[in-house]
Formats: structure tokens, C-alpha cells, sequence
């Protein structure tokens, strides 16, 4: 099933997706790095993977199947394993008695189909799909898990009970754990809880002593979930194999532990940043999952848009000066930080990173680690980038003031500096700045852009709409000024001009397939605070975060809450969750 590049680019140029300049430009390129002309407009954002797929199934003539939000039947499902189905992202969907109809997104996989059509002895019809598709058509294995899961905490724990008393009987020495943490039913039960969360696309992974049971707990789209409860002999038995992947000190219990580890699943490699901390009952372990070569993030994707992206767009043709993200813990500054480098990373400029963990490896990038422990800071990190010949440096988090000051002398020096900071919103930055002894005149001379941002959960595709009542506009105008949300609706073009807010419907969360809460996945609510003349002036002044923000308004700056109400009216999200986020 061969496509000729001929063929491929007149139903490209038929579809009007690229334009005929784009596509000239493509061919010559393409044939330099000696990939393919649909290979080439993907990864240079001229057409996504599933526009290209679209056109590749239309020009071989197999049928496009939209699989999103529909229930498939497990059995049928089940044909094609777990691993095989990952790995080779095919799915089966749809079975006669002599025929399997399969969902691919590579329908020249002939080694899968072969390996299909051999174990199910049926004739396979494959069929083209986008990648949310697949998703949501994996995401269906997991209804198996949890029983897979139940019966082999219950089938291992008995063994792991057997080995721990032994210990107690003759008393634990280091060697004596090391032996407990490489135990199979050990090791066994710690790897389906990363295969889980993994698969459940969780941030973290909690492991709670509690007096009489050990709690297990999932961080999905920011919320805790109970994942799985397990017998409290098993708890200590656990943190020893966590400690050991970590490479931690297995007989320390009295102090607290940091540590990391990598596992490969599925081809995508992903990180686990460990910390164990005594607790009254016995050690707690949190896990943070960071995965490895996140990137093809765009500002768009992130819900950046309007004014406060053409500013960080601007922000970035910079050669010097800082841009600024800010907002609490897990409110995806890193990710923000990391797309802006994205951006920026061309051959022409040199960016080094120093960074507390590094999160995502990035290509072309030099990304630094510091080591508190042996003296190796983000100050004295710092002071060594800047004599590596960098063009941009990111800074992971600036915390104390000498970082500060060397953050703001690196910009001012030629260099353009990213960094994050811990505030609640993008116009008290300038207040921690000048509580970290950073001059008001150095501020106005260096800071481009400062950006706030919280992440909300999304809804999916299966959600209901509804239209607010007068006495809920009346309600929710006392939190949000609802006439300046509406003038950013309407100069967006996301509804027309001659309607008012009884009229734009909202959405409440449904239960589906895809998700038992209604919310899969999550997006940015954000202000983007250009630090303009006005601001500048406000600065040198004095004045308060407040009258900073209220300047910023008056520039047309949308605050978090009105991005969040303004992305609710989109339908992407819920007022309940904009609400509940912003106040916390």
C-alpha cells in the first residue's frame, strides 16, 4: 500500500491544507534530508500527524474510523494484546466470523497485521485513525487492569507476608533488606503500580502508611485518587524496592530521602523523581513521573491565545531581557518554559539550562543539573553558564536572592533569561523580586513578559450543555467582570458580536467510556503581564501588585479567571473548575 510523492502532493495541494509556495519549498527540503514530503510538512507544523493520515487514507482508498468516545467491546478488544496494541498502535474494533476489522495509524504495519491475521486465523480489513482515536481505544485496557491488578496484590502479598516475618524472626540487616526489595512478588507489585500509573497518565504516585493498611494514590489531572489499598505488611517491603531502583539508603528510616529513577515502557521513557519521608506509621513515599523528549508543544496547545501570545511571541524575538513564569507548585511553569525553548531553539543561538530536577530533554539544549550537596547551586550554576557563551539561558526556579541578582545581571549583560517563580499571579512577581533585593530600576530595565498560569482539567468530547440563568450571570459577575470576558469572546470570533451571556451555552461534565468524571487532560488559564512604560513607571514608584495588575488591564491583559471563564465558554471546561482552581 505505497503512496507515490506525486500523488500525495495533489491530494495535498486538492485539500488547500498547504499552500503550493509551502509545498515547492517542502519537496527541496525534503529530498536534502532524504525524508518524505508528508514527513517533512509534519514536523515543520505545516500539517498535523492526523490531517496527514487523513489524506494518506483517502489516497489509498482504506476508510477513516473515528473511534473517540466509543465503547468497544472487550472481548473483541482483547484479540489484539496490551503490548502488541501499544507498541504497534493497532486496535480491534469490529468482528464478523471469518473477518477482524483493525484501527491503525500506520496501515503499512504489514508485520503487525501479519502477526494479527496469524493468531486470530481471521481476515484482517485495516482501517486508518487519528491518534485521539487510539487513545481513547487503549485507554479501554485499563478496565481489565484493576482486576489484573486486585489478583496479583492478593496472589503476592501472602509471599511477600512469608518474607518479612523471616526478618522479624531473625532481624533485618541492610543485606537482609536488599534481599526483601529484590524479591519477585516485590518486584512484581511495584512494576504494576508504574505500568498503572503510567498508562493512567498520573503526575504522581503516593504511597500513605496508614495504621492498619498502606494507601496507594494517583495524581490524574491534578486530582488525588485512591488507586489501590493494600495490607500493611506490604508497605515496608515496597518503599525497599523503591529505595533500591532510587539507590537510596535502605536502612535509613529516620531521615528523609530524595532520589530518581528511570523505567522504559512502550518505547517512551519516563523518569520518577522519588522523595521518602518518615511519617508516624512508617516511611511515605511520593513518586513525580516526569516523561523523557516532551516536546511538538506549541503556546496555542497550551491554551496561550489573543493578546498575551502575540506578547510572548514578541517577548521571544528579544536578544536580551527576562520572561517570567510564575504560579504554585504543578502549575506547569516548567511546561510553559519548555515550549518558549522550543521556539527559540534555532542553529544560530546557544541556550543552556541550569535546572532542579531536568524534566524533559530537549536536543541542541545544554541542560545542567544542580547538586545542592556537593555545592553545585543555581547561583553558582549560574555564574559558570554565563561564561559558557550562551545567547538564552533558563534558570529552573529562582528562590533566593543571589540567583536573583544574577538572573537580572545575566539579562542585562546581552543574554535573555527564562526563569519561574512562586507567586499567585503574574503582577506579584515584581513584589518577590524586590523582597529578594532586587533594585526597582534593574526590574524596569530588564523584565519583558510575565506570565501567571494554574492548569485546569478539560472535559471531554461527552459533556452537557446548559445556559445560565439571570440570577447565575447576576452571581458570577460579583467574582468576574463579565462584560470584559465578553469583549474578548467577541473580538476572538468565539461568538458573534450581537450576543449577550444568556445566550452562550456552558457545559457540565458527563460519564463515558473515555472518562467515569467527564475530565480528560488538562489546559493553561493564564495572564501574560507586559512590562510596558505605564508598568515600568508603577515599579519605580512603588506601587502595589494590585495597581500593577489593574495598569495591566487597562493594557488589555485577561486575568487567570477571566482566561478561565473565557476557555468555560469555549466548552473546554466547567465554571466550577475555573472557580475551584483560581481560589485555591
Amino acid at each position: 500500500m505505497h503512496i507515490e510523492e506525486t500523488q500525495l502532493i495533489n491530494f495535498i495541494l486538492d485539500s488547500g491544507l498547504v499552500s503550493r509556495t509551502d509545498i515547492e519549498a517542502a519537496k527541496t527540503e525534503a529530498k536534502k534530508s532524504g525524508v518524505s514530503i508528508g514527513n517533512y510538512l509534519v514536523q515543520h507544523g505545516k500539517l498535523t500527524d492526523d490531517e496527514l493520515r487523513r489524506i494518506q487514507a483517502y489516497v489509498l482508498g482504506v476508510p477513516f474510523v473515528d473511534l473517540k468516545g466509543q465503547k468497544l467491546n472487550f472481548e473483541i478488544l482483547s484479540l489484539i494484546p496490551e503490548p502488541i496494541a501499544r507498541t504497534h498502535n493497532i486496535i480491534a474494533y469490529k468482528k464478523s466470523d471469518t473477518m477482524l476489522e483493525v484501527a491503525m495509524l500506520d496501515a503499512e504495519d504489514l508485520s503487525a497485521i501479519d502477526f494479527i491475521k496469524k493468531k486470530t486465523r481471521l481476515k484482517i480489513q485495516p482501517r486508518l485513525t487519528d491518534t485521539e482515536s487510539m487513545k481513547s481505544a487503549l485507554v479501554q485496557y485499563q478496565k481489565s487492569l484493576k482486576a489484573e491488578f486486585g489478583d496479583l496484590i492478593q496472589k503476592e502479598v501472602g509471599s511477600i507476608k512469608t518474607v518479612e516475618e523471616q526478618l522479624e524472626e531473625g532481624g533485618a540487616s541492610g543485606e537482609d533488606l536488599r534481599k526483601l526489595a529484590e524479591d519477585l512478588p516485590v518486584v512484581r507489585v511495584v512494576d504494576t503500580l508504574l505500568k498503572h500509573a503510567i498508562i493512567q497518565n498520573a503526575s504522581d504516585i503516593h504511597i500513605e502508611p496508614m495504621e492498619s493498611e498502606v494507601l496507594v494514590r494517583y495524581r490524574i489531572d491534578g486530582m488525588l485518587h485512591d488507586a489501590m489499598v493494600l495490607p500493611k505488611n506490604a508497605g515496608s517491603s515496597i518503599t525497599a524496592r523503591i529505595k533500591v531502583l532510587s539507590n537510596l539508603k535502605l536502612d535509613e528510616k529516620r531521615l528523609p530521602q530524595d532520589g530518581r529513577f528511570k523505567i522504559e515502557m512502550n518505547t517512551e521513557k519516563v523518569s520518577f523523581r522519588v522523595s521518602i519521608l518518615p511519617t508516624y506509621y512508617g516511611e511515605k513515599t511520593v513518586m513525580r513521573l516526569l516523561r523523557e523528549s516532551v516536546s511538538g508543544f506549541t503556546l496555542e496547545f497550551l491554551g496561550f491565545h489573543g493578546i498575551g501570545l502575540e506578547q510572548i511571541h514578541a517577548a521571544t524575538k528579544q536578544a536580551t531581557g527576562m520572561i517570567l513564569t510564575t504560579g504554585p507548585t504543578g502549575s506547569g511553569k516548567t511546561t510553559t518554559l519548555y515550549t518558549v525553548l522550543d521556539i527559540l531553539n534555532t542553529p544560530d543561538v546557544n541556550i543552556s539550562t541550569i535546572e532542579d530536577p531536568i524534566e524533559y530533554q530537549m536536543k541542541r539544549i545544554n541542560q545542567t543539573q544542580v547538586k545542592p550537596e556537593i555545592g553545585f547551586t543555581f547561583s553558582s550554576g549560574l555564574r559558570t553558564l554565563v561564561r559558557q557563551d550562551p545567547d538564552i539561558i533558563m534558570v529552573g526556579e529562582i528562590r533566593d536572592t543571589e540567583t536573583a541578582s544574577l538572573a537580572v545581571n545575566a539579562s542585562l549583560t546581552g543574554h535573555l533569561v527564562l526563569s519561574t517563580l512562586h507567586t499567585n499571579s503574574a503582577a506579584g512577581a515584581i513584589p518577590r523580586f524586590i523582597d529578594m533585593k532586587v533594585e526597582p530600576f534593574l526590574l524596569v530595565s530588564t523584565l519583558n513578559v510575565i506570565i501567571g498560569q494554574r492548569l485546569i482539567r478539560q472535559l471531554t468530547s461527552e459533556k452537557e450543555a446548559y445556559k445560565l440563568t439571570s440570577a447565575e450571570i447576576a452571581q458570577l459577575g460579583k467574582t468576574v467582570d463579565l462584560t470584559r470576558v465578553l469583549k474578548f469572546l467577541k473580538e476572538e470570533k468565539i461568538v458573534k458580536s450581537n450576543v449577550d451571556w444568556d445566550a452562550i451555552p456552558f457545559y457540565k461534565p458527563k460519564a463515558s467510556a473515555e472518562a467515569e468524571d467527564g475530565f480528560k487532560g488538562r489546559v493553561g488559564i493564564h495572564e501574560v503581564l507586559k512590562v510596558t512604560a505605564p508598568i515600568r513607571e508603577l515599579i519605580m514608584q512603588g506601587k502595589t501588585s494590585r495597581e500593577l495588575e489593574e495598569q495591566a488591564k487597562k493594557e488589555g491583559m485577561t486575568t487567570m479567571i477571566e482566561d478561565g471563564i473565557f476557555k468555560a465558554a469555549q466548552g473546554l471546561t466547567t465554571i466550577e473548575e475555573v472557580l475551584r482552581v483560581v481560589s485555591e
